[in-house]
């Protein structure tokens, strides 16, 4: 259950820095997780992923968010509080400042990115408590590649790119900075496909994505990702397989969109 939260993230959040035509100020969409438990899929937490306007002294970011809370009667068996953020640029989505503050069944950590994008460099914060309740600090100077992100900062971004012109099979790979490594995501483009959703019969861009050197997802074509083939490109339908089992997710609303 450690990476339960990092997974339904992976699964909206691949990015490059090709313009925002997609994301504005005050978006947000609700989900429910699911999960396989003794056989029976099981709707276990919610994830919200908001975005709001945040003026600074210099400029005015992006704030992009994701809270996972596990539903009431689950909190006794693994209780997560999980808190993903990231400020970027409005216009690129680049990104600025990367925040992880996570509580999952007793497991902490908190992780703190601040960006130098001129040298290739990110100022790494990791903050972990020890059996006693005590924390205690990491920090570190990370060397990047130029396209480099975190899990936060590309969120939405699949959604900018051009995907009615991929053909099936076409597929990308995206650098992704997670504790302290890069990560090499790939997404790969099936297909169009209708599906039924909260939000009504939508026509979807069927993906399935996969994580190079990584045992977080299992399978190459296991884990998939419906987005709605419009200008919006809402991820509506999720289905992923990790080591301990497998789940889903799916949007329950979705408000102040962009189109």
């Amino acid at each position: 259950m450690k990476h339960f939260i990092f997974v339904f993230i992976a699964f909206i959040s691949l990015n490059n820095f090709a313009q925002n035509k997609t994301i504005a100020a005050g978006e947000k969409l609700v989900y429910t997780a699911s999960y396989n438990m003794s056989g029976l899929l099981t709707d276990i937490a919610q994830v919200k992923m908001e975005t709001s306007k945040i003026k600074t002294s210099k400029s005015t970011l992006l704030r992009l968010k994701c809270t996972a809370v596990t539903y009431k009667k689950w909190d006794n068996f693994f209780k997560i509080r999980d808190l993903y953020e990231s400020y970027v640029n409005p216009k690129t989505l680049t990104p600025y400042l990367y925040k992880r503050d996570i509580s999952e069944g007793g497991y902490y950590k908190f992780m703190q990115y601040k960006y130098n994008h001129k040298s290739k460099l990110v100022k790494s914060l990791k903050r972990k408590k020890n059996k006693e309740g005590k924390t205690w600090d990491e920090n570190k100077n990370i060397k990047i590649g130029a396209s480099t992100k975190d899990l936060v900062s590309t969120l939405y971004s699949i959604r900018n790119m051009d995907i009615h012109k991929a053909s099936p099979g076409d597929q990308q790979n995206f650098t992704v900075l997670f504790d302290n490594k890069e990560i090499i995501i790939t997404v790969k483009y099936l297909k169009k496909e209708t599906i039924s959703t909260k939000l009504g019969s939508k026509e979807c861009y069927k993906l399935a994505l996969s994580i190079k050197g990584s045992d977080i997802l299992k399978g190459n074509n296991n884990n998939l990702l419906w987005l709605t083939a419009d200008d919006n490109k809402i991820p509506v339908y999720a289905k992923f397989k990790i080591p301990v089992g497998n789940g889903e997710l799916k949007i329950v609303s979705a408000t102040g969109l962009k189109n």
